[in-house]
Formats: structure tokens, sequence, C-alpha cells
């Protein structure tokens, strides 16, 4: 079988280069027309586990308080912001932002219920001032949206001066339809218990939500360029930024698209010059970016084919790819070359057969390890890290065959007498050898230094941090950092954790108690994971709530204990702790009714008043105060509250545990299972934490498949130890250096160990087959450490220095995660080369696993 596949190929790819190459341009083309439908994502789905019960929970919550998604303009005029002029212009700016296609409402210091200013009655609570009204004190307006339970840290910042107006988005019930219908199917799947029936209908449920997810995004993303068209109108007289998630989404997407295109570009650009200064000969460039380039847009055309989307993780396949790809044929280049300066006599096809038969074992066993590391990640259980591992062992597989078909049918193609005067170039004395004589003459210091740096390097892997801030991911010069700050510090904070009470076991609902008319009605009496609206990603207070709907406003509300003068005042604990927390920014609960009610009463509410108080709430007013933290139908609080992520001591995790510890500690009351988290800071947190544990077991599965993939290579234990031993350290040092620099492990970072460990092996496969080689012809080691560097040492240098150049061209970008995967791509080559040319060889010279040495002639 073997034979024949050998005979095909030598029949239509050395005998027939031009047909071959032919056949690859058309695949080519065919895959690459395709890429007017490459689409990017970057959905909420990218920031979670995949099957984790939290996010049921999270979709399930915010259907119940129909929290949506929003966006959030931060406004700070030059002059006094409660002059007549600048009113005149928010009111303006309002006006334009609420006729933008998709808002349901602007909520702003104009149009918000004014308790304060002076403090209302019982009896106007029915109707209560704005702002806009034009005969309301406006100092003591200012003083209530700085001072007041309720608008504190969230309308006006500090300063007075800046101020927020919130955008509220439509909520989309198709889209809640389709993605109901799909998860419902998907947990049929993954229980087993689907039918064939229903898998056809997942896949069409799947094709369906795609298709609308992809048509909702650009619409999304329309949405963010109109609002910043119309923003940019006001910007003369007022220092103006955008945030929210959905601005968030599309100005990731675009940082992607920049670094594919600007950087892809420039990295293309700056390795085509270092490949012309170092092989002097067009030949030897075009070929091997043909072949990366082609791998690159094979893969690409049929991701858009197939509708297989790159995120802002699985969207550095494309340079990995691109790099891999060129290493392999550097590989083949540099054997050509090496074998057409030994043997001037051979012809161009005899040249070209050799270096097929030498390298194709090497190389495959070097892509079939690389993809082993890759596929680990497939562990990890997060869908896009997942997927970059999968695009990462698909493109492997089509960059080695490309790079077997186009560079030896160009050579053949291109002939020996076009490529004869460089290939004499590698007839000189290789510059490698430098590592060679220094691993000679001072091996000890090697050794010494691989053990100085393993040891700093596990001080460097305990202080990894499994944590990361979203404003992180981007330069302070960029608007997404400058409005992440401007609302951490002036107005509440940005991602939201909510908190959820249940109510306790010994105040049962009364079950023919009416419904709450202020609160909506679930349709559903057992909850279901799958009735929640997946677009949803932070719940805020100014999201839209129709508690009037379908119901009948004077119908007897349903009692909840949360509503009464003992459950308030445990939630008012709870809430005014959680104000002290300097990683906390608003809190927002029925605390806040509860403060206002008894500033307006001037004495605590028994529970009649309260109930009657309830009953009589305006609807502006219950929909501000009560709605977004009630659910009377489940006996159940929301607090709500904004963390800050520009602090820097931000722990999650530790956050989280550390509320939930003060609430259930018996000071407050309330039981362990009364209390639970939700919201994209608990979803983040779980992929955050599952990351560390996917890491050591992604890194155990790696080593242990490249231990078995080696040994079977080479037949030998030892030298499976002996190869392994150099691309442990090269991890460690990165992952080491990346714990002391204060780099944190996230979703981006958490690649670089795959990547190590693929680059890394690469270099030592390749090193050791041909020492091998060289000791069997030579029989002593100290001669062929020096063969090997002057050979392939040649080739893995080349590589590198490629690469590292290449990568660096990232630490220009504006997107922090791209800038951090180029500098560790190259320290992590800068790592493995050096190991490769100087750790590895000592290690053999001193374990000696080829066997003794061939006697010496007398």
């Amino acid at each position: 079988m073997t034979d024949f596949l050998y005979r095909l190929y030598h029949r239509l790819v050395i005998l027939r280069p031009r047909t071959a190459l032919a056949l690859v341009v058309l695949i080519l083309a065919g895959l690459a027309s395709g890429l007017p439908n490459f689409k990017l994502d970057a959905s909420a789905d990218s920031l979670t586990l995949e099957q984790d019960a939290a996010v049921d929970y999270f979709r399930e919550i915010s259907k119940r308080y129909q929290s949506g998604d929003f966006l959030v303009v931060t406004y700070k005029p030059s002059a006094p912001l409660m002059s007549d002029a600048v009113l005149a212009e928010l009111e303006q700016l309002q006006n334009a932002l609420a006729e933008v296609q998709g808002v349901v409402s602007v909520n702003s210091i104009l149009n918000v219920p004014l308790l304060y200013s002076p403090l209302i009655g019982m009896g106007e609570l029915a109707n209560p001032p704005t702002l806009a009204e034009g005969d309301v004190d406006r100092e003591l307006a200012r003083a209530e949206f700085l001072q007041s339970p309720v608008y504190k840290e969230m309308l006006l910042g500090p300063d007075g001066q800046t101020t927020a107006l919130l955008l509220n988005l439509a909520v989309d019930e198709t889209y809640i339809a389709l993605v109901r219908e799909r998860d419902r199917l998907r947990q049929l799947a993954r229980e087993g218990s689907i039918t064939p029936a229903q898998a056809q209908q997942l896949r069409q449920a799947s094709a369906e939500f795609l298709a609308y997810r992809t048509a909702e995004a650009e619409k999304a993303a329309a949405r963010v360029a109109q609002v910043r068209s119309i923003v940019a109108g006001y910007k003369g007289g007022a220092q103006i930024y955008l945030g929210g998630v959905t601005m968030i989404t599309a100005d990731m997407i675009a940082f992607i698209k920049s670094d594919l295109l600007v950087f892809g570009s420039a990295i293309l650009v700056f390795i085509v010059v270092l490949m012309t200064i170092i092989f002097r000969n067009w030949v030897f460039v075009v070929l091997p970016l043909m072949t990366a380039v082609g791998a690159v847009l094979a893969m690409l055309g049929w991701l858009s084919w197939v509708d297989w989307r790159l995120t802002v993780i699985s969207s550095n396949f494309v340079a990995l790819l691109l790099i891999i790809g060129l290493a392999i044929t550097i590989h083949l280049v540099v054997r050509y070359r090496e074998l057409a300066a030994h043997q001037p006599d051979a012809t161009q096809q005899q040249l070209v057969e050799a270096t097929v038969q030498l390298m194709f074992k090497p190389i495959v066993y070097t892509v079939l390890t690389t993809m082993v590391a890759f596929a680990s990640l497939v562990v990890s259980n997060i869908r896009p890290v997942m997927d970059f591992g999968w695009m990462m062992v698909i493109g492997l597989s089509v960059a080695t065959l490309l790079a077997f078909v186009i560079i030896p049918a160009g050579l053949m193609w291109a002939g020996r007498a076009r490529l004869a005067a460089a290939a004499k170039a590698d007839d000189n004395p290789a510059f490698t050898l430098i590592f060679a004589r220094f691993t000679e003459r001072y091996g000890a210091w090697v050794l010494t230094l691989a053990l100085l740096l393993a040891v700093v390097a596990g001080v460097g892997i305990s202080q990894l941090k499994v944590e990361n801030r979203f404003i992180d991911y981007f330069r302070s010069s960029t608007e997404i950092y400058q409005g992440m700050t401007v609302i951490d510090q002036n107005l509440g904070g940005t991602a939201t954790l909510d908190i959820l009470l249940e109510g306790p076991a010994s105040e049962p609902l009364d079950d023919n108690a009416a419904a709450d008319p202020f609160n909506e009605v679930d349709a559903f009496d057992t909850p279901d994971p799958f009735d929640a609206p997946e677009p949803v990603i932070e719940a805020d207070p100014f999201a839209e709530v129709d508690p009037f709907s379908e119901q009948n406003p004077n119908t007897q509300a349903r009692e909840s204990y949360w509503f009464t003068g003992a459950g308030l005042t445990q939630i008012e604990q709870l809430h005014d702790y959680l104000e002290t927390l300097p990683e906390v920014g608003k809190v927002q609960s029925l605390a806040t009714a509860y403060k206002v009610a008894r500033d307006i009463n001037g004495a605590p509410l028994n529970d009649f008043e309260l109930a009657v108080l309830r009953q009589s709430l305006p609807e502006n007013v219950y929909k501000l105060l009560v709605a977004p933290y009630l659910s009377a139908e489940h006996n159940q609080a929301r607090i709500t509250l904004r963390v800050k992520e520009t602090d820097p001591n931000l722990r999650r995790a530790e956050l989280i545990e550390k509320i939930r510890t003060r609430a259930t500690d018996g000071t407050m009351g309330f039981a362990p299972e009364q209390v639970s988290f939700s919201g994209v800071l608990v979803l983040y947190n779980n992929m955050l934490q599952s990351l560390f544990h996917s890491q050591i077991v992604t890194l155990g599965a790696v080593f242990l498949g490249i231990a078995l993939m080696m040994s079977l290579l080479f037949r030998s234990l030892l030298l499976a130890l002996v190869g392994i031993l150099p691309n442990l350290l090269a991890a460690a040092v990165v992952l080491g250096a990346m714990g002391l620099a204060g780099i944190a492990l996230d979703m981006m970072t958490i690649t670089i160990a795959a990547i190590v460990v693929g680059i890394g092996v690469d270099n030592t496969i390749h090193y050791m087959h041909r020492f091998r080689h060289e000791f069997a012809a030579c029989g002593e080691y100290l001669p062929a450490m020096h063969r090997a560097h002057g050979s392939i040492g040649r080739a893995l240098f080349y590589t590198s220095v490629i690469i590292i150049q290449g990568f660096s061209i990232l630490a220009l970008s504006n997107f922090i995660p791209s800038v951090y995967f180029g500098l560790l791509t190259a320290l992590a080559m800068l790592a493995a080369i050096l190991a490769a040319l100087t750790l590895l060889p000592k290690l053999i010279l001193v374990l000696k696993p080829f066997g003794a040495e061939a006697p010496r002639a007398a």
C-alpha cells in the first residue's frame, strides 16, 4: 500500500509538476471563492463554558426580571451641566438617540422621577417631577443625583459634570424562541435520547438560529455606528464616550479584522524580506509562501463555506498556521539546498526525490505531535478554545499536504540550473556551529542554567493568576478603555453581578393569592433552563420592564416575604455591606425603595403600610424601584451590583466567595441555600477557573501523548525522555515569565502552552532525527552534534528567526490579547530554539541515548 501511494505521488507530483501545481491552484481558488462569506463571531458564547449550568440559570433570571441589553453614552460638557444651554443640548441628544432603530427608551437626568428635589410626600408619588419639566430646583436635583439612594453613582458622577444616557434596547422575542428551541434539542442530544427526526430538527434549528443571529449582529453593529455618528455631532462642546456590551462586541470584531488584515499583511511582508535575505533566490521565497498562504486561504475558504466562524481566540490560528506552514516548507527547502550543495552531479529529480524521502518521516511526526498539542485544547470545555484546537489540527493537515505537493513540484518546475547559485550558499560553514561549540565547551553551564531557569520558572508559575479584567484587553488610547474608565470612576462600575435571594422555607406563599400585577408572570411553573433570552449580557436597573402587561393593575398583589419589614431589613443589611467593598460600585435592590419610603414617611413602615405602598406605587416608580428587584411569583429578591473593572485588586472568585461567606455567616439571617449568584461576572469567572484546571490536564495529556509518539518514532523511552525535557523547560519558561510579569491566564493566553509545546517538539524531533542520522554515519557523539548543528540546525534557526521577528510586529496592535499572543509566541520560539540547540544536544552527549560510540581506529 505504501509503495503504491508513493508511486502515485511520484507520478502526479514529481513527474507532472505543472499539472500538480495547476490542480492545487484550482482547488485553492474554489475554496477561496467562499471568502466573501467569511464571518467573525464575538457573541456571549465565547465567554462561557460548554454545558455550564450557570448559563441556564443566568438566562432564567434574565427572563424573569426582563433585563435586556443596553448602550451607555457618557456626557461631560465643557459648560456647567445644569445650565439652560447644556440641558437643551442634552435633550436634543437624548431625542436623537431615541430615534435609533432598536432603542425602546433613553433614560437620563432629564426624565427620571425626582423624589428628593424637594422630598415629596406619599400623595405625590403618583406624579413625581422630572428635571425636563423646568420648574425644578436644579441644585436640589443635582444633590439628589449625587446623594440619593436611587441615583447615587448611577446618573451623575462625583464631579457633578459627568452624566449618562442609557439606551434600553428592545428584547428580541424571535431570538429567544429560536435559542430556546435549539438548546432544548441540544440537551436531548447530550443526553443521548434524541431521535433521528429530532436530530434533523436540531440541524434546522441551529441553522435558523445562526442565520438570525448573524443578521441581528449586523443590525447591532449598524446601531453602534449610528449612535457613534449621532454623538460625534455633539463632541464639540462635550467629552462623550460610548459604552455597553454591544459596543464592545462591535469594537472587538473591528480589532480582530484589523489585526488579521493590517498585521497579517505586515507579518507577511516582513517574512518575505527575511526569506529573501536568507535564501537569495525568489523560488525559495515564493514556494514556501505559496504553501503557507495557500494553507491559510484553503482553511479560511473552507470555514467560510461551512460557516464555521472565527472568534477572538480562534482567529489566532491564521497567524499560527502561517508560521508553522512556513516552518515545514523551510525544512524542505534547506534540506534540498544542502543536498544540492553536496551532490553537484545529481539530477534535479534525484535531489527532489531524496529531499522528500529524507524529510517525510520527521515532518510527518513533528506535525502529528503538534496536532496532539493543539488537540489537547479540546478538553478545555470552552467552545472558542476547542474550535481553535480543531482548526489548528485540520489546518496542519492541509499545510503538510500542500508542502509535499507545492515544494517538490515547484522545485521540479524551476529546474536545477535556476537554483544552483543559491544552493551553493549552503556549502559554507553554518553559523549555528557557534551553539555547538558553546555546548561542547560550556556544557556544565548549560545544565546549570537550565536548572536555574526551571527553578525561576517554577516560582513564576506559582504566581500565575487565573484572572483578568476586560479593560486590560485594550490600550488606554482606545474609546473602550476610556469609556469603561469614565463609567467605573464616575457612574458606578461596568460588569454586573446579581445576587438572588430565595424566600425562607418557613414562609410559604399563599397558593390562593392572585398574581402580582407589578411583576411578570412566568408561564412555566417549573423553571425551564431554556426559557430565557440568550442575547442578554448584563442586567441593568434601567432595562425596560412592563409589569402591567396583560394584567389587571387593580388585582390584589401576591405577597412576598421580601416586601415585609423582616425581609427588607435583611436585604438592607446585605446591600449596605456590599457598598463598603472597594471593588463594588453601584448597588441596587429593594433596599433602595425601602430607604426612599422610610425617608418619605419619616419612619420605618410596618408590613401593612408596605403592602399598601406596593399597591399604590405608580407604574414609572414601580419600574424603577421594585420590578427589577422582586419576583413575588417566585418569592425571590434580586440585588444587582456593578463591579469596577478598573480596580487593580479585582479578583472575581474571591469577591463572590467573600460576599457568600458574609451573607451566610449568621449575622444577616441568610441560609446558604437562600443565596445564589448570576450574571456575566459569574459566567466569566467560571470560565477562568476552568482554564487553570484544564491547563493542568491539557499539559499532562500533551506531554504523555508526545512522549508516546517519540517513543514510537525513536523506539526508545530514553530518547523520548531526552526529547521531552527541553520542551518542558521551554513551556515552563514561558508560563513562568507570564507569572512573573503579571500576565493573567485567560482565554487568550491559555493557548500559549500548546503553542510552546507544538513548536518546541518540532525542533526536538527534527534535531534528534538528524543527530541519529549523523551519529550512524560517524559513530561519535561530538562530531555528530557539530554536523547536526551545521545541517538541521540551520533550518531550525531560519524558522525561529522568521517567526520571532514576524510575531513581534503584533506588539503594535491596539488589541492587548494580540500583543500578548505575538510577544509570548516570540518568547516561546526563542525558548524552544535555544533549548533545541544547547540543552538537547548536551543531554544527548551526557546520556548517550543512541548507544555506545564506535571504537576509534588505532
